[in-house]
């Protein structure tokens, strides 16, 4: 920060520093995205930030004059730095902003002065709301002007865990509607980006009742009032917008809890969960994501079966298909629209794959994971955060004990069977080949996967009883030498 100080001193230019990296100074909430206005056109000063910090300037839109610096700083800290003009006096500029705390200036040049924070501009009194907590927009036109301010809103409340102001939050539900003119992706990046935060349900919660949530995700409409079997606590919209809370809560370690602490955790799975995947979210907010559609279907499909029974039969595959028609409406890159859906298509998966209480074959275990690839141990997840949602405040220890080892089980025979550990293949192709007196071709994948299964099922553990077994399923077509 000083040497950005002395560069911009040396351009002579009047800038601020605005938006909310000041914001957040006060809140001591550690923050690299820098915004500055400068009087006029900022793409010279923009370059000239470029050269001297140094860092890449970026051209974001010339047209409008915002221009963009990418830097490194002495501590490895990758920094951003936002610019925009203003013409006439900074006042003005601020009264256009979207939300008082948002609407803070300072000059540049003071910014390394210790008494800085008295030569802070606030004509909308965010100054007041910082140390209130809460978020106020500065005037009733703020939604129409750009709605994107209407999910912005609720991302600050739930970065910052401050409070909507009630004025404000009437305006949100007013204006609602104009949800539909932002462009999707910049509805994906703040609806994440709300699911990112710690206690998403609740601001979840909170997107439903200014009216927004079904506006971004119309299919969970119809799932409010949809009533389960005795075995759910809640309805289906209950159940969904609980399992986020789980979600969130089985991928964020034992938490001193006697539910929590019976979850599978280790390092490996921390680092696992923190993984960037798509779109620039982690696999704990994916799954968050997942967690919120993984009963999508299930209004479409509920029946009685041939006893009465109310059943759901078919809503995971089904549930697939909606969540990437839906989230390819949101833009959501490929490999994000992947894994939700194979998610949702196999969130049954895990508890189907024992019965009367036996702990998964080795053969069940290495299939699932052979199936579901890079989501499988993600399912699992996925899989005790919907048992929890199910059950709610009448979860059993026992039984919740029992499907916890079951998963633990899982995860500890599929790694051993997939990871970098596992134990060599008794053949490979060239052996098949010349042992069998085989053609390349397609034959030759198919036999090595029957060898592999066997081996991960611990049928087979030698060379030769691998070959027998490739001989045995060609059906005598193989010839030994």
């Amino acid at each position: 920060m000083a040497r950005l100080s002395t560069l911009i001193r040396e351009s002579s230019r009047p800038c601020f520093l605005v938006g909310g990296f000041l914001r957040d100074s006060f809140l001591s909430i550690p923050s690299t995205d820098i915004d500055i206005v400068v009087r006029g056109d900022p793409q010279p000063l923009g370059r000239l930030l470029a050269g001297g910090l140094p860092g890449s300037y970026v051209p974001l839109s010339p047209n409008h004059g915002v221009a963009r610096v990418v830097t490194t700083d002495d501590a490895g800290r990758d920094w951003q730095i936002d610019l925009s003009g203003f013409d006439g006096d900074i006042q003005q500029d601020l009264r256009r902003r979207d939300f008082s705390i948002n609407s803070l200036a300072l000059p540049l040049d003071a910014w390394d002065k210790g008494n800085w924070a008295e030569q802070i501009l606030d004509p909308l009194g965010g100054m007041a709301d910082l140390s209130q907590k809460r978020v106020r927009a500065i005037g009733p036109g703020v939604f129409a002007e750009d709605p994107a301010r209407l999910l912005r809103a609720v991302r600050l409340v739930a970065r910052l865990r401050f409070r909507l102001e009630p004025e404000t939050a009437q305006l949100v539900r007013e204006n609602a509607g104009l949800i539909s003119r932002v462009a999707p992706e910049r509805v994906r990046d703040e609806f994440m980006s709300i699911l990112a935060a710690d206690g998403a349900r609740g601001y979840v919660e909170v997107l439903d009742r200014l009216d927004l949530l079904c506006r971004i995700i119309p299919e969970l409409a119809i799932t409010k009032g949809v009533e389960q079997p005795r075995v759910h606590y809640w309805d289906v919209w209950g159940h969904s917008i609980h399992a986020v809370e789980t979600a969130e809560l089985v991928t964020k370690g034992h938490q001193n809890s006697a539910i929590y602490s019976l979850v599978p955790w280790t390092p490996a799975w921390e680092a696992h969960f923190d993984e960037e995947v798509g779109d620039g979210q982690t696999r704990r907010t994916v799954l968050k994501l997942t967690a919120l559609l993984h009963d999508i279907a299930k209004p479409q499909t509920k029946a009685p079966d041939a006893t009465g029974r109310i059943r759901f039969l078919g809503h995971s595959e089904l549930g697939a298909e909606m969540v990437e028609a839906r989230l390819g409406k949101l833009r959501f890159s490929s490999k994000a629209v992947s894994m939700v859906s194979r998610m949702v298509r196999h969130h049954l998966r895990p508890t189907g794959m024992h019965e009367k209480g036996e702990l998964p074959t080795h053969r069940a275990i290495y299939r699932y994971f052979r199936d579901l690839e890079d989501v499988a141990v993600d399912t699992l997840y996925l899989a005790m955060a919907d048992y929890l949602a199910a059950k709610g405040p009448e979860v059993m220890p026992d039984d919740w004990a029992r499907h916890a080892r079951m998963v633990a089980h899982i995860l500890q025979v599929g790694t051993e069977q997939t990871g970098p550990e596992r134990p060599a293949r008794l053949v490979n192709g060239h052996d098949l080949m010349q042992e069998l007196s085989l053609e390349p071709g397609p034959q030759i994948g198919a036999l090595i996967e029957i060898v592999t299964e066997a081996q991960a099922a611990g049928d087979i553990s030698t060379r030769q009883q691998a070959l027998d077994l490739a001989a045995a399923s060609l059906g005598g077509r193989g010839k030994r030498e």
